[in-house]
């Protein structure tokens, strides 16, 4: 059965419909986006998914309300807002649409539910508040600014709530889906890094072909035995080290102390290798001019890290 309209709440709008509708308009494109509370509206229909109004919630029956009494909780107990009963209905099938590998759907799905949708659902549902955040990142949340593009209290032309929630529309898709593809880009680095990491064998570094997010697959692959990963930047070549954890700084190996701050002659000088160019001051960081060089600078560095 084609559906032909989406159907949620006139007035003003809060951030879980919104994204419910980032959702549903993807996967419907030629379906109406209809604000209302017409009772002949929000009663369910098979041309039609309810949302955010209409006091059930029966997937079978496209309707996804979350205001009535009781109200869908997940399995842990915590509260669905419409853009968790959305997502958990529709999620998969949107994330097809933008083109995420099969094999990667259910991990991304659970993903972006756990670290976006629940946070949403959280805060719309008044389970959390955004003052958790801290009096000065409490307005840079999510959800408060998404409502921040609401009409002002006394803007009362006709047309005027419909018309903000359709210019706030793509404002909450370019969220979504920048989280999307950042998620979708990570599992593909992943494969990459993995890949890497057999060609590495027992080497002490890892060989990239382009930047990109490498410790969860080092982790995932458990190469414990890896201490620095090179790749090309630009026109140069790149030496990293590896952190031991999201929540720290602290590396598995650091570059050479003598390297410390020191650029091109300098750098060559103490390093002994003709090209090197820069190394950070935390000596996380170093950049040759080509690939031969950086990979003396990667040999040296195991070296010093091996002998301590």
């Amino acid at each position: 059965m084609t559906i032909t309209h989406l159907v949620t709440h006139s007035g003003g709008f809060h951030a879980d419909e919104l994204l419910s509708s980032v959702i549903l308009t993807r996967l419907f494109p030629n379906a109406e986006l209809k604000r209302t509370r017409d009772k002949a509206w929000i009663t369910p229909d098979a041309q039609r998914i309810i949302y955010d109004v209409g006091g059930d919630f029966d997937a079978d029956a496209q309707i996804f309300d979350h205001h009535q009494r009781p109200n869908p909780l997940r399995d842990d107990g915590q509260p669905y807002s419409s853009f968790g009963l959305i997502w958990a209905q529709y999620g998969q099938a949107y994330l097809s649409a933008m083109d995420v590998p099969e094999k990667d759907i259910a991990a991304i799905h659970a993903s972006f539910d756990r670290g976006f949708v629940l946070p949403v659902d959280l805060v719309d549902n008044g389970t959390v508040n955004t003052s958790e955040a801290g009096p000065l990142f409490a307005s840079m949340t999510l959800p408060v600014l998404l409502e921040s593009l609401k009409t002002v209290f006394d803007d009362r032309e006709e047309g005027a709530d419909d018309r903000a929630f359709l210019a706030a529309l793509p404002v909450a898709r370019a969220f979504v889906e920048a989280q999307i593809k950042r998620k979708a880009a990570k599992f593909r680095a992943e494969d990459m890094v993995l890949a890497a990491i057999t060609a590495a064998g027992e080497g002490h570094v890892l060989e990239l072909p382009l930047g990109m997010p490498f410790r969860s697959g080092v982790e995932k692959a458990g190469a414990d035995h890896l201490l620095f990963v090179i790749h090309p930047r630009g026109t140069e070549w790149s030496l990293t080290t590896i952190r031991l954890g999201d929540d720290t700084f602290d590396n598995r190996a650091d570059l050479p102390v003598a390297w410390a701050g020191l650029t091109d002659d300098a750098l060559e000088k103490a390093s002994g290798v003709a090209g090197a160019k820069f190394c950070h001051n935390g000596r996380f960081i170093a950049v040759a001019s080509n690939y031969e060089a950086i990979r003396k600078m990667a040999e040296i560095a195991v070296q010093e890290a091996v002998a301590r």
